[in-house]
């Protein structure tokens, strides 16, 4: 029994460690069935929040994180800077049903080293990791044209939307009016001042061109609704 047991640990040390941040038990479930059937990697923790997330990275130390950037309390975009700041070499991949036209810019920005949508097909997830791992960094063929066609252009507002020039806490407030917060709510949920929420919600408006809070609602509302369909 002991020596299954120092052979199973063995096993374990052998593999890549990778650690899931997911607040849905059965995407972290699926993607955990997906990676622990390669042969060299391993799940060795599961995570529902940031919080957890920092405390099982101590604990484990994984090879790598893979982060939604929808989770409770703190977002996935605050967690990858925490994890850039705290752990530099340890690489992130983000697997969102966000768009990436939108997040994949900004997340590298924030430290991490790739970016799958959760529409697209599961062996996209594997070949993502794998490039990680190889120090590479994982967007889609059309994120990596797009991101070239921006570099070529010549500055960073070249063919950027309105929403796009928004920054992360910007749209991260943006998103959570859309979800229905309101102000004093936001600031709970991101634990910031009242008067911070006001001051974002003031520059979003500002950006986006809108003329006063009943139309940043509505458009808010608009736009969460038809990136989280």
């Amino acid at each position: 029994m002991a020596r299954k047991k120092e052979e199973r640990i063995q096993g374990i040390k052998d593999k890549t460690k990778v650690l899931i941040v997911d607040d849905h038990p059965i995407i972290r479930q699926g993607l955990a069935e997906l990676i622990n059937n390669e042969p060299d990697l391993i799940v060795c923790e599961q995570a529902e929040d940031a919080p957890e997330a920092l405390v099982k990275i101590k604990e484990s130390e994984p090879d790598m994180v893979i982060v939604d950037i929808s989770l409770k309390e703190t977002s996935g975009m605050e967690l990858i800077k925490d994890i850039k700041a705290k752990y530099s070499n340890l690489p992130v991949l983000v697997l969102s049903m966000h768009d990436e036209a939108l997040y994949a810019e900004r997340i590298l920005r924030a430290g991490a080293k790739g970016y799958v949508m959760k529409a697209e097909a599961t062996e996209k997830v594997i070949v993502a990791i794998r490039k990680i791992l190889g120090g590479q960094i994982y967007v889609s063929d059309n994120m990596a044209a797009k991101m070239v066609r921006k570099l070529v252009g010549g500055g960073p507002d070249v063919g950027v939307s309105a929403i796009e020039r928004l920054s992360d806490r910007e749209l991260e407030v943006f998103h959570l009016i859309g979800q229905g917060y309101g102000t004093r709510q936001i600031a709970e949920r991101l634990h910031l001042s009242i008067k911070t929420i006001e001051t974002y919600r003031e520059h979003i408006k500002e950006k986006l061109n809108l003329a006063d809070a009943s139309e940043l609602l509505q458009y808010a509302i608009q736009w969460t609704h038809s990136k989280d369909k």
